[in-house]
Protein backbone atom coordinates (compact mmCIF):
# COMPACT_ATOMS: atom_id res chain seq x y z
CA UNK A 1 0.00 0.00 0.00
CA UNK A 2 2.88 2.45 0.47
CA UNK A 3 3.98 4.46 -2.39
CA UNK A 4 6.35 2.32 -4.80
CA UNK A 5 9.98 3.90 -6.00
CA UNK A 6 9.18 4.30 -9.05
CA UNK A 7 6.08 6.91 -8.07
CA UNK A 8 8.58 8.00 -4.76
CA UNK A 9 11.10 9.07 -7.06
CA UNK A 10 8.85 11.42 -8.88
CA UNK A 11 7.44 13.09 -6.42
CA UNK A 12 11.03 13.72 -3.91
CA UNK A 13 13.04 14.10 -7.34
CA UNK A 14 10.29 17.23 -8.05
CA UNK A 15 10.89 18.14 -4.60
CA UNK A 16 14.63 18.68 -5.37
CA UNK A 17 14.07 20.15 -8.49
CA UNK A 18 12.01 22.89 -6.38
CA UNK A 19 14.53 23.31 -3.85
CA UNK A 20 17.33 23.36 -6.28
CA UNK A 21 16.39 24.19 -9.82
CA UNK A 22 20.42 24.56 -10.93
CA UNK A 23 22.11 22.98 -8.10
CA UNK A 24 23.00 23.94 -4.74
CA UNK A 25 25.10 27.52 -5.27
CA UNK A 26 26.13 27.62 -1.84
CA UNK A 27 27.40 23.77 -1.40
CA UNK A 28 29.21 23.54 -4.55
CA UNK A 29 31.23 26.76 -3.94
CA UNK A 30 31.61 26.07 0.19
CA UNK A 31 31.99 22.71 0.80
CA UNK A 32 34.68 20.94 -1.13
CA UNK A 33 34.60 18.16 -3.28
CA UNK A 34 35.52 15.14 -1.94
CA UNK A 35 34.49 16.32 1.88
CA UNK A 36 32.81 13.43 3.62
CA UNK A 37 30.30 13.65 6.41
CA UNK A 38 28.07 11.63 8.45
CA UNK A 39 24.71 13.02 9.76
CA UNK A 40 22.37 11.88 12.60
CA UNK A 41 18.32 12.01 12.38
CA UNK A 42 17.01 12.63 15.76
CA UNK A 43 13.87 13.14 17.35
CA UNK A 44 13.67 16.76 18.94
CA UNK A 45 10.17 15.94 20.26
CA UNK A 46 8.00 12.79 21.14
CA UNK A 47 5.90 11.43 18.38
CA UNK A 48 5.07 8.22 16.01
CA UNK A 49 7.90 8.10 13.19
CA UNK A 50 6.78 8.45 9.51
CA UNK A 51 8.40 8.31 6.31
CA UNK A 52 11.73 6.34 6.15
CA UNK A 53 11.60 5.70 2.63
CA UNK A 54 10.83 9.29 1.72
CA UNK A 55 13.74 10.80 3.31
CA UNK A 56 16.49 7.88 1.85
CA UNK A 57 14.84 8.60 -1.57
CA UNK A 58 16.19 12.10 -1.30
CA UNK A 59 19.52 11.60 -0.59
CA UNK A 60 19.98 9.00 -3.39
CA UNK A 61 18.24 10.90 -5.76
CA UNK A 62 20.88 13.86 -4.67
CA UNK A 63 23.72 11.63 -4.88
CA UNK A 64 24.29 7.87 -5.28
CA UNK A 65 26.77 7.51 -3.16
CA UNK A 66 25.05 8.42 0.04
CA UNK A 67 23.61 5.81 2.22
CA UNK A 68 21.00 5.77 4.62
CA UNK A 69 20.74 2.94 7.76
CA UNK A 70 17.71 3.08 9.09
CA UNK A 71 17.93 2.91 13.54
CA UNK A 72 13.49 2.76 13.89
CA UNK A 73 10.87 1.56 11.30
CA UNK A 74 7.56 3.81 10.44
CA UNK A 75 5.36 3.55 13.03
CA UNK A 76 7.72 3.65 15.76
CA UNK A 77 7.01 5.43 18.93
CA UNK A 78 10.01 8.33 18.96
CA UNK A 79 11.23 9.95 22.10
CA UNK A 80 13.19 13.62 22.53
CA UNK A 81 16.86 12.45 21.56
CA UNK A 82 16.40 9.51 19.80
CA UNK A 83 18.48 8.50 16.97
CA UNK A 84 16.41 7.96 14.33
CA UNK A 85 18.74 6.89 10.67
CA UNK A 86 22.48 7.75 10.01
CA UNK A 87 23.09 9.17 7.02
CA UNK A 88 26.80 9.00 5.02
CA UNK A 89 28.90 10.06 2.20
CA UNK A 90 29.72 12.98 0.31
CA UNK A 91 28.81 16.58 2.36
CA UNK A 92 27.27 18.04 -0.42
CA UNK A 93 25.06 15.61 -0.80
CA UNK A 94 24.14 15.43 2.67
CA UNK A 95 23.36 19.27 3.10
CA UNK A 96 21.80 19.27 -0.76
CA UNK A 97 19.23 16.90 0.21
CA UNK A 98 18.87 17.56 3.85
CA UNK A 99 16.09 20.09 4.21
CA UNK A 100 13.90 18.36 1.40
CA UNK A 101 14.12 15.34 3.33
CA UNK A 102 13.70 17.01 6.44
CA UNK A 103 10.32 18.63 5.21
CA UNK A 104 8.81 15.18 4.41
CA UNK A 105 10.26 12.81 7.03
CA UNK A 106 8.70 15.94 9.58
CA UNK A 107 5.29 16.25 7.77
CA UNK A 108 4.91 12.68 7.87
CA UNK A 109 6.05 12.38 11.12
CA UNK A 110 3.51 14.76 12.24
CA UNK A 111 0.13 13.20 10.59
CA UNK A 112 1.47 9.46 12.03
CA UNK A 113 1.94 11.31 15.73
CA UNK A 114 -1.76 13.13 15.43
CA UNK A 115 -3.12 10.22 13.96
CA UNK A 116 -1.90 8.23 17.18
CA UNK A 117 -3.56 10.40 19.16
CA UNK A 118 -7.12 9.89 17.92
CA UNK A 119 -6.88 6.13 17.92
CA UNK A 120 -5.60 5.79 21.25
CA UNK A 121 -8.68 8.30 21.70
CA UNK A 122 -10.88 5.27 20.85
CA UNK A 123 -9.09 2.97 22.48
CA UNK A 124 -11.65 -0.27 23.67
CA UNK A 125 -14.22 0.48 20.51
CA UNK A 126 -13.97 -0.97 17.58
CA UNK A 127 -14.23 2.28 15.68
CA UNK A 128 -12.02 2.75 12.60
CA UNK A 129 -10.18 6.41 12.58
CA UNK A 130 -10.04 7.59 8.97
CA UNK A 131 -8.48 10.07 6.68
CA UNK A 132 -10.54 12.19 4.06
CA UNK A 133 -8.89 14.17 1.11
CA UNK A 134 -7.78 17.29 2.99
CA UNK A 135 -4.58 16.52 1.71
CA UNK A 136 -1.63 18.59 0.56
CA UNK A 137 -1.95 18.61 -3.78
CA UNK A 138 0.61 16.39 -5.09
CA UNK A 139 1.44 14.18 -1.17
CA UNK A 140 -1.51 12.68 -0.75
CA UNK A 141 0.40 8.98 -1.41
CA UNK A 142 2.62 10.00 1.71
CA UNK A 143 0.56 11.45 4.04
CA UNK A 144 -2.26 8.48 3.36
CA UNK A 145 0.98 6.22 4.40
CA UNK A 146 1.70 8.92 7.38
CA UNK A 147 -1.78 7.89 8.95
CA UNK A 148 -1.64 3.97 8.35
CA UNK A 149 1.65 4.43 10.08
CA UNK A 150 -0.13 6.06 13.21
CA UNK A 151 -2.50 3.43 13.54
CA UNK A 152 -5.15 4.96 11.35
CA UNK A 153 -7.23 3.77 8.04
CA UNK A 154 -7.95 5.27 4.93
CA UNK A 155 -10.78 6.85 3.47
CA UNK A 156 -11.35 6.52 -0.68
CA UNK A 157 -7.92 7.67 -2.38
CA UNK A 158 -9.37 9.34 -4.93
CA UNK A 159 -12.73 10.28 -7.15
CA UNK A 160 -12.15 7.74 -9.19
CA UNK A 161 -12.56 4.81 -6.72
CA UNK A 162 -16.01 4.78 -5.36
CA UNK A 163 -19.60 7.21 -5.34
CA UNK A 164 -19.83 9.33 -2.61
CA UNK A 165 -23.04 11.23 -3.18
CA UNK A 166 -22.10 14.41 -0.79
CA UNK A 167 -24.42 17.18 0.51
CA UNK A 168 -23.49 19.41 -3.22
CA UNK A 169 -24.19 16.74 -5.10
CA UNK A 170 -27.35 16.08 -3.34
CA UNK A 171 -28.46 19.70 -3.39
CA UNK A 172 -27.52 20.00 -7.37
CA UNK A 173 -30.34 17.12 -7.55
CA UNK A 174 -32.95 18.68 -5.51
CA UNK A 175 -33.25 21.69 -7.89
CA UNK A 176 -32.99 19.72 -10.35
CA UNK A 177 -36.43 18.03 -9.26
CA UNK A 178 -34.71 14.52 -9.20
CA UNK A 179 -35.63 12.38 -6.49
CA UNK A 180 -32.65 10.96 -4.19
CA UNK A 181 -33.33 7.50 -4.10
CA UNK A 182 -33.86 7.14 -7.71
CA UNK A 183 -30.29 9.01 -8.61
CA UNK A 184 -28.99 6.89 -5.91
CA UNK A 185 -30.30 3.37 -7.70
CA UNK A 186 -29.48 5.20 -11.09
CA UNK A 187 -26.21 5.26 -9.68
CA UNK A 188 -25.85 1.37 -8.43
CA UNK A 189 -26.89 0.27 -11.84
CA UNK A 190 -24.16 2.24 -13.79
CA UNK A 191 -21.44 1.74 -11.24
CA UNK A 192 -18.71 -1.05 -11.35
CA UNK A 193 -19.73 -3.80 -9.09
CA UNK A 194 -16.68 -3.71 -7.03
CA UNK A 195 -17.20 0.01 -6.25
CA UNK A 196 -18.37 1.22 -3.05
CA UNK A 197 -21.71 3.49 -2.57
CA UNK A 198 -21.64 6.12 0.03
CA UNK A 199 -24.13 9.00 0.72
CA UNK A 200 -23.97 11.89 3.34
CA UNK A 201 -26.85 12.94 5.29
CA UNK A 202 -27.39 16.19 7.51
CA UNK A 203 -30.14 15.19 8.61
CA UNK A 204 -31.90 12.40 10.01
CA UNK A 205 -35.30 12.92 7.83
CA UNK A 206 -32.75 11.79 4.94
CA UNK A 207 -32.23 8.21 6.08
CA UNK A 208 -35.41 6.53 5.26
CA UNK A 209 -34.94 7.78 2.10
CA UNK A 210 -31.16 7.31 1.47
CA UNK A 211 -31.84 3.66 2.63
CA UNK A 212 -34.16 2.57 0.67
CA UNK A 213 -31.42 2.43 -2.73
CA UNK A 214 -29.05 0.43 -0.35
CA UNK A 215 -26.22 2.34 0.28
CA UNK A 216 -22.80 0.43 1.73
CA UNK A 217 -22.12 3.47 3.96
CA UNK A 218 -23.90 6.45 5.16
CA UNK A 219 -22.15 9.53 6.61
CA UNK A 220 -23.92 11.07 9.36
CA UNK A 221 -22.40 14.93 8.89
CA UNK A 222 -21.78 17.16 11.78
CA UNK A 223 -24.76 15.36 14.09
CA UNK A 224 -25.02 16.03 17.59
CA UNK A 225 -24.33 13.04 19.82
CA UNK A 226 -28.25 12.09 20.48
CA UNK A 227 -28.79 12.56 16.37
CA UNK A 228 -25.64 9.96 16.27
CA UNK A 229 -27.16 7.39 18.49
CA UNK A 230 -30.34 7.47 16.63
CA UNK A 231 -29.42 7.61 13.14
CA UNK A 232 -26.97 4.74 14.08
CA UNK A 233 -30.40 3.08 15.76
CA UNK A 234 -32.41 3.88 12.50
CA UNK A 235 -29.62 2.52 9.87
CA UNK A 236 -29.75 -0.61 12.26
CA UNK A 237 -26.59 -2.22 10.17
CA UNK A 238 -27.83 -1.81 6.94
CA UNK A 239 -24.54 0.06 6.17
CA UNK A 240 -21.66 1.31 7.56
CA UNK A 241 -21.83 4.37 9.63
CA UNK A 242 -19.61 7.04 9.72
CA UNK A 243 -19.55 10.14 11.86
CA UNK A 244 -17.71 13.40 10.00
CA UNK A 245 -17.56 16.91 11.22
CA UNK A 246 -15.78 18.95 13.28
CA UNK A 247 -14.11 15.67 14.61
CA UNK A 248 -11.13 16.83 17.68
CA UNK A 249 -9.27 15.18 20.01
CA UNK A 250 -11.78 16.73 22.93
CA UNK A 251 -14.83 14.61 21.40
CA UNK A 252 -13.78 11.98 19.51
CA UNK A 253 -13.82 9.50 22.29
CA UNK A 254 -17.64 10.61 23.11
CA UNK A 255 -18.54 10.23 18.58
CA UNK A 256 -16.84 6.62 19.28
CA UNK A 257 -19.43 5.75 21.95
CA UNK A 258 -22.31 6.58 19.84
CA UNK A 259 -21.97 3.22 18.11
CA UNK A 260 -20.41 4.37 14.80
CA UNK A 261 -18.53 2.21 12.38
CA UNK A 262 -15.69 4.91 11.32
CA UNK A 263 -14.81 8.72 12.44
CA UNK A 264 -13.25 10.46 9.42
CA UNK A 265 -10.78 13.17 10.43
CA UNK A 266 -9.62 15.95 7.96
CA UNK A 267 -7.58 17.33 10.38
CA UNK A 268 -5.38 14.50 10.40
CA UNK A 269 -3.65 15.61 7.11
CA UNK A 270 -4.57 18.92 6.97
CA UNK A 271 -3.69 20.35 10.48
CA UNK A 272 -1.07 17.90 12.07
CA UNK A 273 1.87 20.11 12.76
CA UNK A 274 4.93 19.11 11.71
CA UNK A 275 7.14 16.93 13.79
CA UNK A 276 10.31 18.37 15.32
CA UNK A 277 13.09 16.11 14.30
CA UNK A 278 16.93 17.56 13.45
CA UNK A 279 19.55 16.36 11.26
CA UNK A 280 23.17 16.58 13.09
CA UNK A 281 25.66 16.65 10.93
CA UNK A 282 29.53 15.47 11.65
CA UNK A 283 32.17 16.85 9.13
CA UNK A 284 35.02 14.59 8.10
CA UNK A 285 33.47 11.55 9.29
CA UNK A 286 32.35 8.51 7.21
CA UNK A 287 35.68 8.14 5.09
Amino acid sequence: MNPDRRSLDRLVGAALDEDGPWGDLTASTLIPADLAAEATLVAREPGVFSGIDVFATAFRLTDADIRVRPLVADGDAIRPGMPLAVVAGPARGILTAERVALNFVQRMSGIASLTRRFVDAVAGTDVRIVDTRKTTPGLRSVERQAVRDGGGSNHRRSLSDAVMAKDNHLAFLAANGIGLAEALRAARERMPHTAHLEVEVDRLDQLDEVLSAGPDSIMLDNFSLDDLRAGVARIGGRAVVEASGGVTLDTVQAIAETGVDVISVGALTHSAPALDLGLDVELGAGG
